[in-house]
Order: C-alpha cells, then structure tokens, then sequence
C-alpha cells in the first residue's frame, strides 16, 4: 500500500487468459491496492495470478482483469469503478481497498460512504462484489483501529455480500512473509492469500 503507481496493471488487461476466446468468459474484477497490484512481487507470482491459474485449472470458465494500483484508497477507485464495469461486465468483482485509507487515519465515515457507493455500482451493474476486509495497527488509538474492522463486516451485512474478515491473516505477523518494509507481503506469501479468500469467493463461481 504504498503510493508508488508504477506496479499497477493497466485497466483494460487480464491477468492470464483461460482460453483464446476471452471475450465468451466471464470476468472476474479486482479493484484494489498494492496487495492485489504486487508491489515487490513478479506480476505472474501474485495472488490475482494465481487465483487466474486455479480457476482454469479447476475448470472455471473465468478471466480475472486486475484493476488494483498500488498506494490506491476507497477515493481514488471509487471514480474508476464504473468504467471498468462498462468496459469489462464482471460477473464478480473483488473489492481489496480501505487499508490506505485506515494507514492515514481517513474519517470512517468516508471510508464507508466510498465502500457503499462501490458496492452499489457493482450490485446494480449485474455483478456480485465480495469484500475484502483489513485490519491497521492502532496508530490512531485502538477504537478507530475497531471500528475500522468491524466496518467491512456491517456493509457486507448491509449489502447481503460475502465478506473475508482479514485478507492479510496468517501473513501480517509473520516476518518470513513479509517484504522489509514491513506492509506488503512476499513472493512466498500469495498462495496464503489467496486460500484466504477462496472459501469466501469459491461459493460464487460456476463452471
């Protein structure tokens, strides 16, 4: 989660491509920060990469289009969600977003309202959002650091989403796993990633 934008993947280009009819699949959309665009790691060893490569493994039709920019809050991508729903028509859309905005202290009240207008496009552009929640050290006191939470599971409540409670866990403490800066996670630590998020994103997809 850092502001540095040069490790992003260009909107309009998937992951991997399952087949060489693309357009005929389904799409998967991740819309989120430095987790999901790879900061310090190799584009094909990233979660999204290997969330590409079991989904064909496993016979799901699906093409996964990363739409994640590193250093990118609930602000910045709430403007670009709906044109990568018109341009790309997911079926699913993966929101990965907030820990930005939580690292800088944000109001909670517009971290929701951005979270809550994303899972509206999403909802009323036919596709199925899944949330991904974070959690932040308590750098601005240990209420914020809660509520900040607890903010993911009442709008995945709200909006009747799955929702994963904490994408980073099993990694966040683990130093192993962690690059030097002490945020993003290391080459070694996407598998755990993304099992962290198959049971909450497994129940969606159809083959």
């Amino acid at each position: 989660m850092t502001a540095a934008l040069s490790l992003a993947l260009p909107l309009w280009v998937p992951v991997l491509a399952a087949s060489s009819t693309p357009q005929a699949q389904p799409v998967i959309l991740v819309l989120g920060d430095s987790l999901s665009a790879g900061h310090g790691v190799a584009v094909d060893a990233t979660w999204v990469a290997l969330l590409q490569r079991r989904l064909t493994m496993q016979g799901y039709g699906y093409r996964v289009v990363n739409a994640s920019i590193s250093g990118e809050t609930t602000g910045g991508a709430r403007p670009r969600l709906p044109r990568a729903l018109n341009l790309h028509k997911p079926d699913i859309v993966i929101l990965e977003l907030g820990g930005n905005d939580g690292l800088r202290g944000l109001p909670l009240a517009q971290v929701r309202d951005n979270l809550a207008a994303m899972l509206t496009q999403a909802q009323s552009a036919g596709a199925h959002p899944v949330l991904v929640g974070m959690r932040i050290p308590p750098n601005y006191g240990p209420e914020y650091a809660e509520q900040f939470h607890a903010m993911y599971s009442e709008l995945a409540k709200r909006f009747k989403v799955p929702v994963l409670g904490f994408f980073m866990d099993g990694v966040a403490l683990n130093e192993k796993l962690m690059q030097p800066d002490g945020i993003h996670p290391t080459a070694q630590a996407q598998p755990l990633l993304l099992q962290n998020l198959w049971p909450v994103l497994q129940p969606l997809l159809k083959k």
